[in-house]
């Protein structure tokens, strides 16, 4: 059945591919920005087919009375709650900047206030990260969502803190909820702070200079975000109330592997120069949950991925 969806954060990365997705299972889609106006790398088709609103949940103001009211005129059944500070380095070192605090945690007490004032009662998918687990070890790489939680970084800190908010409305105000613990996921469209969007820029612009990367020896789980996005729809409709389900590929690859994949399509002969070389580990995805609620699993494979994303720079430089 067609959704009528709130993104919040839709003029971001994944919150654009997820408007794109949902339109194309027919739901209709609202989304807000900070200051009500798309990125400069948004699709066209969005502009067309997606009203914006103006919604900084960042300020503490809250939600201004226009914004307020053109919810409640459409009237969502569903809020797909994205909007953060999602580039990890500009959350802080470990303890988390003011703007971090205030965008990650009071954003979203923001949307679990609205999501608990609205009649219908919207159900919530809030988008958390798999930044908010323990360190773990090379040998016992793998977590579960019951695995332990103990972020050392400031991003991963607000992220716990924000799933903490909307336990509270689930608790206090009996809202209805679904917390997606995502893994790195990538793509078109990526800001070049993260990994594979800022090696595939330096290869689009050419030349013989080297390229720089921070490591070629850390393991992640990384996903590409059109199979990320499908995942929150599918949660959003199956997932259990007051769940919390891992979204990742649940394979582990080295960050050399996708570098060797983007390399031999760019340019093979063109040097590379780590800045911050060492051995990195990252939590892996256990998935068995989301694939028992609801069949998904990463499909999209890492060439597909690699291929889109320097296509996309190659198109933009």
């Amino acid at each position: 059945m067609p959704h009528r969806a709130l993104i919040t954060g839709v003029s971001g990365f994944a919150g654009g591919f997820l408007a794109q997705h949902l339109l194309q299972c027919g739901d209709h889609v609202l989304g807000c920005s900070p200051n009500g106006a798309w990125e400069h790398a948004s699709p066209e088709e969005l502009r067309g087919q997606v009203d914006l609103l103006a919604w900084d949940l960042g300020s503490t103001g809250g939600i201004s009375s226009e914004a307020r009211r053109r919810i409640e005129e459409f009237r969502p059944d569903c809020i797909y709650h994205l909007a953060a500070l999602s580039v990890p380095e500009d959350s802080g070192d470990e303890d988390p900047l003011p703007a971090a605090l205030a965008i990650n945690v009071g954003g979203t007490r923001q949307v679990m206030e609205l999501a608990a004032a609205l009649p219908w009662r919207p159900r919530v998918l809030f988008t958390s990260s798999s930044h908010v687990y323990a360190p773990v070890s090379p040998e016992a790489p793998k977590v579960g969502e019951t695995a332990p939680l103990g972020p050392r970084r400031a991003y991963g800190r607000t992220k716990l803190l924000a799933e903490n908010e909307v336990r509270r409305a689930l608790k206090q105000h009996g809202c209805d909820a679904v917390i997606a613990r995502s893994f790195p996921h990538t793509g078109p469209r990526q800001n070049p702070q993260m990994m594979l969007p800022q090696w595939a820029r330096q290869f689009a612009v050419g030349g013989s200079r080297p390229v720089e990367v921070h490591t070629l020896d850390a393991q992640l789980d990384l996903s590409d975000v059109r199979d990320v996005v499908r995942a929150y729809r599918l949660l959003l409709g199956r997932g259990r109330r007051g769940g919390v389900y891992n979204v990742g590929s649940g394979v582990s690859r080295t960050s050399r592997h996708v570098w060797e994949l983007l390399r031999n399509m760019a340019d093979p002969t063109r040097p590379v120069i780590e800045l911050r070389g060492g051995f990195k580990q990252d939590p892996i995805a256990d998935t068995a949950r989301i694939l028992r609620c609801t069949g998904w699993r990463a499909r999209i494979p890492m060439e597909t991925t690699v291929s889109d994303t320097l296509a996309w720079w190659q198109r933009s430089n």
